[in-house]
C-alpha cells in the first residue's frame, strides 16, 4: 500500500487515477511498489521481461536503442505524467523490451504490477484514452524521427536539437551524439563548423546559441 503522501503525488501526475471509485483505486495500488533508482542505471533492457507497468513522480528514464558497434540513438524520453510506450506494447503483446531504458537522474517511481494494468486498461475508460493517446503522441515522435534520420543529414539534425533546447546549454559532445546515434568526434567537428560561421559559441559542457535565427534556418533546410 502506498503512504498518503506518495499517493497524492501520484494522483497529481496522473490525474487520471483519480477517475477510479476510492475502494477500487486502493485495491489496486496496494500491489504497487515504490522504486528509487540512481541517475545512469539501467532500469529495463533488450530482451528482458517486463516487470510493470511505471508511473514516475520525479526524474525521467531515456529509451534508447543500441547498436552493436554500441553506438546508440534515443527513442524518447519519459518524465513524470507520462509512461513507456515500450512497457505498455510489452505487457498488452506478451513480449519482451525490444531497447534500453536508462535513468537520467535520480528516478523515483510507482509500478504497477501486469495484472492491475490489465483491469485499469479493460475496465477504466479514462486510463485506455491516456494509454493509447500516449501511444499516438509517441509514434508521432518516432515518425518524426525515422523521418530526420533517413532524410536530413546529421548537421540539420544536430541544429534542430540545439535549437530545441535552452541556451546556455549544459551538456557535452559525447551527450548529443548519444541522442543523434552518432559519434562524438562526428559532433564536435560539426560543432566547431557552427562555431565558425558564428551560429553558437562553445565553451567546456557548454554550448551558446549567438545566431538563433541562421541556425533554425539551417535546421529547416
Amino acid at each position: 500500500m502506498l503512504d498518503n503522501d506518495t499517493q497524492s503525488r501520484l494522483l497529481q501526475q496522473y490525474p487520471m487515477l483519480r477517475e477510479l471509485p476510492a475502494a477500487e483505486r486502493d485495491s489496486l495500488l496496494a500491489s504497487a511498489n515504490v522504486m528509487r533508482v540512481p541517475a545512469g542505471t539501467v532500469v529495463f533492457d533488450e530482451n528482458q521481461p517486463c516487470q510493470g507497468f511505471p508511473l514516475l513522480l520525479s526524474g525521467s528514464i531515456r529509451v534508447i536503442k543500441a547498436a552493436p558497434n554500441g553506438r546508440e540513438l534515443q527513442l524518447y524520453r519519459v518524465v513524470p505524467g507520462e509512461s513507456c510506450i515500450l512497457t505498455s506494447s510489452c505487457l498488452l503483446g506478451h513480449t519482451r523490451y525490444q531497447a534500453r531504458g536508462v535513468s537520467e537522474e535520480n528516478l523515483e517511481m510507482v509500478l504497477l504490477p501486469a495484472p492491475s494494468f490489465n483491469t485499469l486498461l479493460g475496465k477504466h475508460e479514462a486510463f485506455r484514452n491516456y494509454v493509447f493517446l500516449l501511444f499516438s503522441d509517441r509514434l508521432t515522435d518516432l515518425m518524426q524521427l525515422v523521418s530526420a534520420v533517413a532524410f536530413q543529414k546529421l548537421d540539420q539534425r544536430l541544429a534542430k536539437l540545439i535549437i530545441n533546447k535552452p541556451s546556455p546549454m549544459h551538456t557535452t559532445h559525447q551527450a548529443l551524439a548519444d541522442e543523434l546515434g552518432s559519434a562524438r568526434e562526428i559532433v564536435s567537428r560539426l560543432l566547431k563548423g557552427f562555431s565558425e560561421q558564428g551560429w553558437v559559441k562553445l565553451g567546456r559542457e557548454l554550448i551558446e546559441i549567438t545566431d538563433a535565427a541562421s541556425l533554425k534556418k539551417f535546421a529547416e533546410l
